[in-house]
């Protein structure tokens, strides 16, 4: 045989290897950005605690529906958002806030995994790379959010351009996927917009013409766990 021929018959093959129920190595590579990450941007989120309507949960909903994720999940169901009741204790006021993972500039995650699998990438997206992880949940334990997931049941109907396995950890993406189509909204944010709460901003924290900027730079925000000092990408307003 050839060697034009081997390599065609082996990109074949390769094509119809399963990497998960439903998900093709294929279909991975048609989905996947043609272009790299930004190292100019800094992509995060802004959310007011002031806004975030009382018992609503679009937010985590659009996650689940946009993700592939259980709709009504369970004990050991994988979730990348979870309200958060909140209380000042000196004036007794409460609050709710989604918390996901805050993409952090020093993230602990990245720090602990033993094979490299957790990683950020140049925009300051952090995503787990499937194809390394071994499931050890190191990066679980050094979270100090609880941000992350550990996928315990096989997976069906999955997402092409959303890649998720069994064995493995995995924690919100700022819908990379969505960013890298080009689109500028997460399903988070533009599902709290349609529920008429507008609690979520995502943009450019380093583009000082973005909204997301424009209201970091003029209003009193905060992130979780300041004091760890990991500049986190996820910042909270009136908290």
């Amino acid at each position: 045989m050839s060697r034009r021929g081997f390599l065609g018959m082996a990109a074949a093959a390769l094509g119809g290897v399963m990497l998960a129920p439903g998900i093709r190595l294929i279909e991975v590579a048609q989905a996947a950005p043609s272009g790299g990450a930004n190292p100019a941007a800094r992509w995060g989120l802004l959310i007011d605690v002031n806004k975030c309507a009382e018992g609503c949960n679009a937010c985590v909903q659009a996650c689940n529906a946009e993700n592939g994720l259980d709709p009504t999940p369970t004990r050991t169901s994988a979730q990348w958002i979870r309200i958060v009741q909140v209380k000042e204790t000196k004036t007794n006021r409460a609050a709710q806030l989604p918390v996901m993972c805050q993409h952090c500039a020093e993230p602990p995650c990245v720090d602990v995994c033993p094979t490299g699998a957790s990683f950020k990438r140049a925009d300051g997206i952090v995503l787990v790379d499937r194809h390394s992880c071994i499931g050890c949940r190191y990066c679980m334990m050094a979270c100090p959010y609880k941000a992350r997931s550990f996928v315990h049941e096989p997976l069906a109907d999955q997402k092409a351009d959303v890649p998720r396995g069994k064995g493995c950890v995995e924690s919100c993406t700022l819908c990379v996927h969505r960013l890298d189509r080009g689109e500028r909204v997460t399903a988070c944010a533009e599902a709290c917009a349609k529920a008429g709460h507008h609690a979520i901003v995502f943009g450019d924290l380093n583009d000082p013409a973005s909204e997301i900027a424009k209201r970091v730079r003029e209003i009193g925000t905060r992130a979780l766990r300041a004091d760890l000092k990991l500049n986190t990408g996820v910042r909270y307003q009136g908290i």
